[in-house]
């Protein structure tokens, strides 16, 4: 006759063969990336731009009495040939901004890309509003593009005259598509460099040497080189038009990239778990439990008789008194003991104990634990 624990023992570790995928499910066709989604090509990249300008029009949702933004509204008209008390601007229905954008690599000027227009004084919106002229400047304080242009405000806020608000979304950032025009190129060296570099996004050396070998198969011996587990040089043709074909045609290449490295990522605060492949453990078997205790605090009071005649004088006869009663429990559970089947898949084991009625939060202190007893194969990382 089994016991209870031995027969629910025998119940989790069916449960975590059974679901273990088996030899012929894992046996599949490799799947196959193209070089375009897994590297960037070295040098070509995109650059920030960020701007401090105005927003007018506002319909009293603007900074109000701020010093920063009047001084930038006297300025502004200053520019204009007029003079202006700073004392006498309420910028109420305007609000000092910052603007930033993204400049793409190959920009050329003429082109437009989009602004995003955010405040940063008293405004509590910018629907409405429409951006003054404003110039965007790189990390060299250079002008590289020039915005201006009406708000697309996806938020909503709402003032009562008794001070209650109401917010939908986030009424102090907008959008401006195609908002600014690009008034400088970046010079890329793709154009000009005698070799151009394959960077991977996800460092790997065994994706490095196989996305060369691919390369050399398709292009010829010696076409690429893997410099690292990141970089692979190629040797690119000079001439502008036969570059960008080259480049197009790596692009397109496809290759079978090796597993990633055998992680478990946990997000410690929503029990969130993300398992890759190739993570197991080794044998191990895991108590764990909850002890609660509620303490609950009363207050009697003890009110005493009016008094008692004595002779001619009415004493009293006690106090009110107030005493405490503290009344204690304790629920300490059966501690749940999972037993781990050698070099099961931690998948499989993650489902069997969801299916016992574990939390999430049962299941990041089981894996931090397996991590600590070196059971557990696989880099842990907590966020």
């Amino acid at each position: 006759m089994l016991s209870p624990l031995n027969k629910y023992l025998g119940a989790l570790v069916a449960l975590c063969i059974a679901v273990t995928p088996s030899l012929a499910q894992q046996t599949q066709p490799a799947q196959r990336d193209r070089v375009k989604d897994m590297t960037s090509i070295g040098g070509v990249r995109s650059n920030q731009l960020v701007g401090y300008g105005l927003v007018v029009g506002l319909n009293g949702s603007g900074d109000g009495n701020v010093g920063a933004t009047n001084q930038t509204i006297q300025s502004m008209l200053q520019r204009f040939g007029m003079t202006v008390d700073q004392s006498a601007i309420n910028a109420k229905n305007t609000a000092a901004v910052m603007v930033t954008a993204e400049l793409p690599p190959f920009a050329k000027p003429g082109q437009r890309i989009d602004v995003t227009v955010a405040a940063m004084g008293k405004a509590t919106s910018l629907r409405g509003g429409s951006l003054l002229i404003t110039q965007l400047v790189g990390s060299d304080n250079e002008t590289y593009a020039v915005a201006q242009g009406n708000l697309a405000v996806g938020g909503l806020g709402i003032t009562g005259n008794d001070g209650s608000k109401v917010a939908v979304n986030v009424p102090t950032v907008g959008r401006i598509p195609g908002g600014a025009t690009v008034e400088r190129m970046i010079t890329s060296p793709f154009e000009s460099a005698a070799s151009l570099m394959l960077n991977l996004n996800s460092p790997d050396f065994s994706n490095s040497k196989r996305l060369a070998e691919a390369i050399n198969k398709t292009f010829g011996a010696g076409t690429a080189v893997s410099i690292d587990g990141t970089t692979i040089k190629i040797a690119a043709p000079k001439e502008p038009d036969r570059r960008v074909a080259f480049m197009a045609a790596i692009e397109e290449l496809q290759i079978a990239p090796s597993l990633p490295p055998a992680r478990v990522i946990v997000n410690s605060r929503t029990g969130t778990i993300v398992i890759s492949e190739g993570v197991r453990v080794t044998p191990a078997a895991v108590s764990h439990g909850s002890l609660t205790v509620r303490i609950k605090e009363n207050q009697n009071v003890s009110q005493p008789d009016n008094g008692v005649n004595v002779g001619n004088n009415n004493q009293n006869a006690g106090q009110t008194a107030v005493t405490k009663d503290s009344q204690i429990s304790i629920d300490a559970p059966p501690a749940r003991t999972f037993l781990f089947a050698p070099d099961v898949q931690l998948s499989s084991i993650v489902d069997a104990v969801n299916a016992v009625g574990a939390s999430p939060s049962d299941i990041v202190a089981i894996l931090e634990a397996l991590k600590q007893a070196g059971a557990l194969h696989a880099e842990l990382v907590v966020i």
